[in-house]
């Protein structure tokens, strides 16, 4: 008998209805059909479920100002379509390739940047698909890094996932997998120790995440970051800056030491993509670098992700932040410390 802790009882139990008090159900549909929802009970039991506000809740439950009208957004915006080589392959780098193997995610997270899965080339690839993506990777040996991601692609089987690894591992050009999931924070009853051991066999192979508030970081996903971490497998975190969720300087700050103590490395911190249907969660590029400013300083190197702009048009990702050199002066450059100090820095030779 399947129980709660069991990930094929919670993806089967997901809440995947919303009739919220005093919403008009024709508005409820239209948000619906624009983004279906999804969420395991274990992800609601973190949340303040009769609170709008609540962190979790905000980021898992639908809202109408998805429905907001806006000049600014659209639905691709990297362009993920206009880069995809064939349906379920994405190449918008030399060196890699994001391999789409699956279109569902235990939760499906109201700030997604995907939320035209399943549409034109973004959709899985599967069958005589798979087969075509794994060739054009080997016919094109300059793609040393496959990013395997979806939806989410832990919620594939056991064997489908490993079947994937180790053909994609076959590759000789290939050299670094990564594995793009957000099941440590969702689902987190799917990584047992003999997943880890499986993933971890087909080396290196590094699972990037993604916890937004320290409320995420629960004993449940403790312990299926540690037992990735403990089978060898590296764990990053890539959090999305969002409106009412962690955008304070606090927050990231008490989320990045979670994240440490943890032994999952904070690696960036993303400024929302420009979505439609997801301005609401969208904060300023000024907040963003005030916050990794707060961070300089109060948390060693080792935990200070990069603040980073997946740039519109698929143009790559690039880091912004706090501007520590003032100028130059008398061959000198005059640098800002983080508590605001001026200090000169000498850029001259020393003479022999």
């Amino acid at each position: 008998m399947k129980t709660k802790n069991d990930w094929r009882w919670q993806l089967a139990n997901s809440v995947r209805t919303w009739d919220p008090p005093g919403v008009d159900r024709d508005l409820a549909d239209r948000v619906l059909d624009r983004f279906p929802m999804s969420v395991t009970p274990y992800y609601l039991s973190l949340m303040r479920a009769d609170d709008p506000g609540d962190p979790i809740h905000r980021m898992a439950f639908p809202h109408l100002d998805e429905l907001a009208p806006s000049d600014s957004t659209v639905d691709d915006p990297i362009r993920e379509e206009d880069h995809a080589v064939m349906p379920g392959l994405v190449r918008r780098y030399p060196d890699r390739a994001l391999l789409l193997v699956s279109g569902d995610c235990p939760v499906h997270c109201r700030h997604c940047t995907r939320r035209n899965m399943g549409k034109g080339k973004i959709v899985p690839a599967r069958g005589e698909g798979l087969v075509h993506a794994l060739a054009y990777i080997e016919d094109n040996p300059e793609i040393r890094d496959v990013i395997i991601s979806g939806g989410d692609p832990l919620v594939l089987e056991d064997r489908d996932l490993i079947d994937v690894l180790a053909r994609v591992r076959s590759i000789p050009s290939v050299e670094i997998i990564r594995i793009g999931t957000r099941v440590p924070v969702t689902l987190p009853m799917r990584i047992t120790e003999s997943l880890a051991l499986d993933i971890a066999r087909f080396g290196p192979v590094y699972v990037n995440t993604q916890f937004n508030h320290p409320a995420e970081i629960t004993d449940e996903a403790l312990a299926a970051v540690g037992c990735l971490v403990d089978a060898g497998v590296p764990v990053n975190n890539q959090a999305v800056l969002l409106a009412g969720v962690n955008d304070s300087p606090e927050i990231i700050e008490d989320l990045c030491r979670a994240l440490m103590r943890a032994r999952v490395r904070p690696y960036y911190i993303f400024m929302c993509d420009l979505v439609r249907g997801i301005g609401h969660f969208r904060v300023s590029l000024d907040l963003g670098i005030e916050i990794m400013a707060h961070l300089r300083g109060r948390i060693g190197g080792l935990g200070i992700p990069q603040l980073v702009i997946d740039l519109p048009g698929g143009l790559g990702k690039i880091p912004v932040g706090p501007q520590y050199v003032i100028g130059h002066k008398d061959g000198k450059t005059i640098l800002r410390a983080p508590d605001g100090t001026t200090v000169e820095y000498c850029e001259e030779k020393i003479k022999s």
